[in-house]
């Protein structure tokens, strides 16, 4: 048996969503902290459970010895994790769960079956709680920086905070050998006729957003030199062939200076792979767009949130609806598709912000857009303005925060009619765009549809959120 098996909720199979988009991706989080571990001499296994199966994973955990099990938990995969913590514990195991989300709820994992909660950055906290672990030393446990566990009396302890890597050049790679990850390749070939493979460059994102989460890299940002990222994509082209790439940075321009360097050095070996990467509006400029051309970005994602400045202002974004056009202007002008985030339901929004954003969206025509409705994360600013009117309608194991309920806020029926009516104004400014002669029958059609969506969120906005 290994020293440690490491593994994370989610199941692709068991995701309808998913199964329709088919885009998965490695879990780099745990690749890294298997590459860490395996460098300090510990043995480290991977059950990647995107293409396998519960019950898989816990026939797994209930044969052979059981060791320590890691498990990462995120806000989409809570009431997974906390079923294998429980599958786990009566197998023996002796449990870790880290990600973004246990150290907002440490107490409610150790109280789901985690004997210890990893919080903040993995790799330094795991490599001492192994060690502790393996040499039976539980006494050293107050001494590790960054955990939360229970005493003898069942009373929560949480050490002090632990702090980050200064170096990420030192780190080794993510062991991308532990799992199948030509079969990531292969699915992406299969749905869309294009492998992709993902990559970071830096850690943590130092903006503010009142609704983002922190929990694992604080608010700074560490990255990697240039030349360490570009070998280690021309290994990823060698390796898997892939025909594009995923940057999974939180923000892939937020350094101008690395980007010109990791231009420059890209261009001195011929490499030149498709990709698609993250942004703010307020990080992107002629000189950037024009790089990552060259690059080979085809896509650059873009957070809009809202198109109302009042709104964008109290979620303090930093950025401006005007510079979100302009960054979208631009990229058009390259070739570069836009994909563009919007958040519905930030607090204090009204009918009118509504409005704004779907004036936005029209005016700045992004190739792609997706929403959401805004949800509080624990630990964020966002969470505690809205705390006192926190309705949780299931226990917390089976729900997630994106399940709570904003009391006074509106039906999820005026969130739908909101993008019902989005779409459709959207489709219908394109279609303005279309001198073609069938295009005035279709806008007909297209305006009935507008007028019909917009008498549905009159009427909706009416109800009130329970």
């Amino acid at each position: 048996m290994p020293d440690l098996l490491l593994t994370h909720g989610y199941f692709l199979y068991e995701d309808p969503k998913e199964l329709q988009i088919m885009k998965p991706y490695a879990p780099l989080g745990i690749l890294y902290l298997c590459s860490h571990l395996r460098a300090r001499g510990l043995e480290v296994e991977v059950f990647d459970a995107t293409f396998s199966s519960r019950e898989l994973l816990f026939q797994r955990l209930r044969t052979g010895a059981p060791s320590v099990l890691g498990v990462y938990a995120n806000l989409m995969t809570r009431t997974n994790v906390v079923e294998i913590l429980r599958v786990a514990r009566e197998a023996g195991w002796k449990t870790i769960v880290g990600g973004p989300e246990p150290g907002a709820y440490a107490l409610e994992y150790l109280q789901s079956g985690a004997d210890f909660v990893v919080v903040g950055e993995g790799e330094l906290t795991m490599e001492e709680l192994m060690q502790a672990i393996r040499g039976g030393r539980s006494e050293t446990f107050a001494k590790i920086s960054g955990i939360a566990y229970r005493d003898s009396d069942g009373n929560m302890l949480r050490t002090a905070p632990r702090a980050q890597l200064a170096d990420l050049d030192r780190q080794p790679w993510p062991a991308r050998d532990a799992i199948d990850l030509g079969r990531y390749v292969r699915t992406w070939r299969e749905a869309h006729g294009q492998g992709s493979v993902n990559f970071i460059t830096a850690r943590g994102c130092p903006y503010k957003c009142r609704w983002c989460s922190h929990q694992v890299y604080g608010q700074t940002h560490r990255r990697r030199s240039p030349l360490a990222v570009v070998e280690e994509v021309e290994w990823l082209l060698r390796e898997y062939q892939p025909e594009m790439l995923w940057a999974a940075d939180d923000v892939f321009t937020i350094h101008h200076g690395w980007l010109r360097e990791y231009a420059a050095e890209m261009k001195r070996r011929g490499l030149h792979p498709p990709f698609e990467c993250i942004s703010r509006a307020d990080r992107l400029n002629p000189e950037m767009l024009d790089l990552l051309a060259e690059l080979g970005c085809f896509r650059i994602w873009i957070g809009s949130e809202s198109g109302s400045q009042r709104i964008l202002d109290a979620m303090d974004r930093g950025v401006t609806v005007e510079q979100v056009r302009q960054a979208i202007q631009w990229s058009r002008a390259r070739g570069i598709q836009t994909g563009m985030f919007l958040m519905w339901g930030y607090e204090g929004e009204d009918l009118e912000d509504v409005e704004a954003t779907i004036r936005h969206v029209c005016t700045s025509q992004p190739d792609i857009f997706f929403t959401t409705v805004s949800y509080p994360i624990k630990g964020t600013p966002y969470y505690r303005d809205v705390a006192g009117r926190l309705v949780q309608l299931q226990p917390w194991g089976q729900s997630s925060d994106r399940e709570l309920k904003i009391a006074g806020r509106p039906s999820k029926q005026f969130y739908a009619c909101a993008d019902r009516l989005l779409r459709d104004e959207v489709a219908l400014s394109r279609l303005a765009r279309d001198s073609a002669p069938e295009a005035s029958v279709a806008a007909a059609d297209l305006e009935r549809r507008v007028r019909a969506s917009r008498e549905a969120l009159l009427a909706s906005r009416r109800e009130a959120q329970v």
